[in-house]
């Protein structure tokens, strides 16, 4: 029974599963996020406009940090960034603290964001490098279970760490466990250099992703999952209490069901997939369709079994969508410089976290929670036509 649970895991380097260890102490720590609007309304007493404007400048730090961290990425290498990034964020947890002006407050958000991120797309270049091609898919999820771990862990211990030593707490713990994981960096990683492709046409391994016609097409199919996905952090709690009437506890532990679900079924479904070389594009588009169904179900009733079989079918849209749109990125990255293609990939996250809440709010407010749902499931579906659309591209090829 042991042997069959670890088959998805083996033949991993051991420098996955360092680099799995280090991403999931950060996450786990990183327990400010969850409850920054909360200290931003009860501790700093921010209207919430001004609240807004400090999540709107939480996003526009994301995408400076992932677009400056690819392009370091390419020049200097991923190991140093990382470790800078990992520092420099433990640091500024620690200070901003400290910060109680509004405009400040807004500058020093958009700073530690452009930080922090800057790590991302350094990891994914990391992973390249001390992944294998036959398994770098379950790379990919590894990791991603360690940051769904991590993210599953750190709202329950920032709830302790408020109850035991206020909100200012969180932002020790988390500046502290930042710092740790980058001390492990250097003491349990070493540099290991990515080997490009060799290619015969000098222009084609110059490509710059901007100038990428089908990576810009799969940007906007995945800007669009993005977009939808992030109403399951904004607009589908609200829903959950004022039309289901649930409590914050049970809003909780219907969260927790999509972090449980990802953990303990993503590697053997992606080990599964990658055993029988499926298309990846036509995995994502299975993914996405399973999201647009978790809207369109929650129009049958708001019953509390809708929201949990919505939950289920967006956790495994998920599963399927967001490790072999992952792996898709970085193979296309080889065609050029994969610092810059691994950012603009997470820039589409970022993006859709600017505008992603806010106008689900906006759409809540003046049409109502159904007529949001139909407009987040048809633009998945939309995304899904999208890479229908480019795997005919690439078939044709």
């Amino acid at each position: 029974m042991l042997t069959k649970l670890s088959t998805p895991y083996r033949g991993l380097s051991k420098e996955i599963w360092i680099l799995a260890l280090i991403t999931f102490i950060n996450r786990a720590g990183a327990m400010v996020v969850p409850f920054l609007s909360l200290y931003l309304t009860k501790y700093l007493h921010f209207s919430l406009g001004q609240v807004g404007w400090i999540m709107s400048f939480y996003g526009l730090g994301s995408i400076l940090g992932v677009y400056m961290g690819g392009k370091l990425t390419d020049k200097i290498g991923y190991y140093k960034i990382m470790y800078v990034s990992m520092f420099l964020t433990g640091v500024a947890f620690l200070v901003i603290q400290f910060i109680y002006s509004f405009y400040i407050l807004c500058l020093s958000v958009f700073i530690l964001t452009a930080i922090a991120d800057a790590f991302r797309p350094a990891l994914w270049v990391a992973l390249s490098a001390y992944s294998k091609e036959e398994n770098r898919t379950r790379s990919v999820t590894l990791i991603r279970l360690a940051i769904n771990l991590g993210f599953s862990m750190g709202p329950a211990l920032g709830g302790f760490i408020i109850a035991g030593l206020s909100y200012q707490g969180l932002f020790w713990v988390d500046g502290i466990t930042t710092l740790i994981a980058a001390v492990m960096i250097l003491k349990f990683l070493h540099l290991k250099p990515f080997h490009k492709e060799r290619s015969d046409n000098p222009v084609e391994k110059k490509l710059s992703p901007y100038r990428d016609k089908q990576f810009l097409l799969f940007w906007s199919g995945m800007f669009l999952i993005g977009f939808t996905f992030m109403q399951y952090f904004s607009t589908l709690p609200l829903y959950y209490n004022e039309v289901m009437h649930l409590t914050e506890k049970d809003i909780g532990w219907l969260l927790s069901l999509n972090g449980l679900l990802v953990f303990l079924t993503e590697m053997p479904i992606v080990h599964h997939m990658e055993k029988y070389s499926f298309n990846k594009l036509n995995i994502v588009i299975l993914g996405t369709f399973l999201i647009a169904l978790s809207f369109f179900v929650l129009l049958i009733s708001p019953w509390i079994g809708m929201a949990v079989i919505g939950m289920v079918l967006m956790s495994f849209g998920e599963i399927f969508g967001f490790p072999f749109s992952n792996s898709y990125a970085m193979e296309r990255a080889k065609k050029g410089n994969q610092g810059a293609y691994m950012a603009l990939y997470s820039m589409s996250f970022s993006v859709a976290h600017i505008l992603g809440p806010n106008s689900g709010m906006q759409l809540v407010e003046r049409y109502g929670y159904d007529f949001t749902w139909y407009v987040m499931g048809s633009l998945l579906l939309l995304s899904g036509i999208i890479f229908l659309l480019l795997r005919s591209f690439t078939e044709e090829k």
